[in-house]
């Protein structure tokens, strides 16, 4: 019996998280905002990544679980993205959904501005990456 996975919340993660780094974006050439309101921004968009690419990782584990039937999943994002790319649910090599991992883990332990940095310059590749997958496994167009 194949389960439906509900994905609104993965939708509507990665959607924010577009939404908020095109604000990043733009807020560069932005001279109404202080520097405090353009490091907020930055912040927002690190942490609608970290929220995004949790539920990236879980639903790709429902989907291994439940629409794929495998039967020993492990709970930790690195080993669902080896599946995946084993399965070829990836579009990318697995190398740079491990990079993200690290972005995600650098970024939840240490807000130091370098690390920031890193994160941000990833989030292109990112949001193009978690789109791709989102069609994968959901079968509807991004739009």
């Amino acid at each position: 019996m194949q389960t439906s996975i509900d994905y609104s919340k993965f939708k509507k993660s990665l959607r924010q998280l577009e939404l908020q780094f095109a604000n990043y974006q733009n807020s560069a050439h932005r001279k109404d905002l202080s520097e405090l309101d353009k490091e907020a921004i930055a912040e927002s968009v690190i942490q609608r990544f970290e929220t995004c690419y949790d539920c990236v990782w879980k639903h790709l584990k429902r989907y291994l679980i439940e629409i794929l039937g495998l039967p020993e999943v492990p709970n930790s994002p690195k080993p669902i993205f080896r599946i995946a790319a084993e399965n070829l649910l990836l579009q990318v090599a697995t190398e740079q959904w491990l990079s993200y991992a690290d972005a995600r883990i650098q970024t939840a332990h240490d807000y130091d501005g370098e690390k920031a940095k890193i994160a941000l310059a990833l989030m292109t590749d990112f949001i193009a990456d978690a789109t791709q997958l989102y069609q994968t496994l959901t079968g509807e167009s991004w739009s």
